[in-house]
Parts: C-alpha cells; sequence; structure tokens
C-alpha cells in the first residue's frame, strides 16, 4: 500500500493525531487529503480538502461519501475520551463512547467500502488503543468501546479481504494530544505515533504497536489476569 498517489480521508482532523495524519500523508505524496470534522471550520491544515463529518450522524457520512467518491485510504481516527465508569458513571457518556467508537466508526467503513472497492481496494486504518486490551479504573467506558472497536476491526478485515483492501489496526499507549492533557503518564510524541502507524500501513501490516505499552499489553493477554491487574483487586 502506497500513499504517494493516493486520495486519503481522515477522520477528526482538526487537532491532535487527526492533524498529523492530514499533514504526513501530503508528505508522503497524496495526490488529495480530505480533512474532515464536526466542525470543518476548525481545521486550518494547508493544502488539504476540507469537508464536514460527524461519524455519529448517517446524514452527515452518507453526505460526505457523496462528495468524497474517489477516497483509496480511509483513516478512523476521530474518537472521544468522556473517563466515565460502567457501574456508577453517566450512562449516557458511556452510551457516545460506544457511539462514537463502534458505531461511528463502523457507520463510516460502511458508508466508504464501496468506494474503497470501486477505486481498486484501497486501505483502512483504524485509531485503537493499549486499552483495547486492558480495562482502567476511571476510564472503563473508554476501554470497553475501544475493545468493541478491535473486534470491529477484526471483522471488516475479513469482509473486505474479497474486495482487495487492507485493514491495520494501530494499538498505543499514552499520546500527548488535547485528550489526554489531564493525565500524568508516560506520552509519545503523536507526530511519532502517526509516522509509525503510516509506516505500517504502507509496509501491509495489519496490527502496528506503536509503543512499549501496547506490546506488553498485548502480550499480558496470554496470561493470568489476576497477575496483570495486581494491585488493581482485592488480595484473597
Amino acid at each position: 500500500m502506497e500513499l504517494s498517489g493516493s486520495t486519503v480521508l481522515v477522520t477528526g482532523a482538526n487537532r491532535g493525531m487527526g492533524r498529523h495524519f492530514a499533514e504526513q500523508a501530503l508528505d508522503r505524496g497524496a495526490a488529495k487529503v480530505y480533512a474532515t470534522a464536526r466542525d470543518p471550520e476548525r481545521i486550518d491544515i494547508p493544502g488539504v480538502e476540507v469537508l464536514r463529518l460527524d461519524i455519529t450522524d448517517p446524514g452527515s457520512v452518507a453526505a460526505a461519501a457523496a462528495v468524497a467518491t474517489d477516497v483509496s485510504v480511509l483513516i478512523n481516527n476521530a474518537g472521544i475520551s468522556t473517563f466515565t465508569n460502567l457501574i456508577d458513571g453517566d450512562l449516557g457518556k458511556v452510551r457516545l463512547e460506544m457511539e462514537t467508537h463502534y458505531f461511528g466508526t463502523l457507520s463510516v467503513v460502511r458508508g466508504f467500502a464501496g468506494i474503497l472497492a470501486a477505486n481498486g481496494g484501497g486501505a483502512i486504518l483504524n485509531v485503537l488503543s493499549a486499552l483495547s486490551w486492558f480495562s482502567y479504573d476511571g476510564a472503563n467506558s473508554y476501554a470497553g468501546a475501544k475493545a468493541a472497536e478491535w473486534s470491529l476491526t477484526n471483522g471488516i478485515r475479513l469482509e473486505l479481504a474479497g474486495q482487495g483492501t487492507l485493514v491495520t489496526g494501530l494499538h498505543v499507549g499514552g499520546v500527548d494530544t488535547d485528550m489526554m492533557a489531564g493525565l500524568d503518564v508516560e506520552k509519545m510524541d503523536p507526530a511519532d505515533v502517526v509516522r509509525a502507524a503510516l509506516d505500517g500501513l504502507e509496509a501491509g501490516k495489519l496490527e502496528v504497536l506503536a509503543d512499549d505499552a501496547s506490546a506488553g499489553v498485548k502480550a499480558a493477554l496470554a496470561g493470568d489476569p489476576a497477575h496483570f491487574y495486581a494491585g488493581s483487586l482485592p488480595t484473597p
């Protein structure tokens, strides 16, 4: 998969990793980059084509797909984090995270799958998380939604293989963006994460683990969860 000469659409391109995806796609020779957001007036990236897209609104997805009929690479970056727990958290926020990360991503994929097929298959990159594989007290709603999006990524990979569409999942821990501004944890430079993601996409990888945290969490899945969550659960 080569980005040079491709037409790329990035969701959530107004800030953070989405902005870097749009900029780096242009740097790699993309012929056109659709930079999309719910509030497109907040996008100020030179050289992109700005497009309104709210991934939680099916009508907005359909309108974007009607315009961007030349897309060959779809980057599902848009997301939110409400820092909500499952038991006593606001159920509306729990539903919003699932509507965004799972149903929103699915809506965009469904809207553009036929376009990708018509343009030779192309590729989809879904921005996931190390939290796809573990829960974190204080953000369990986000973890659940990202776990669902990981399963979605695996599922659409199988369903779109016949039309020649590469589906890549990106996993990363902390990233230095507005979304994680209030967390005192180790954070990667978003430009480095995006670079690793696009390198993996161009290399045809099905999965990109952008940091040691993601690699470590995935490796721990084969072990006893009592060891992984030691310190977070009461000692028997």
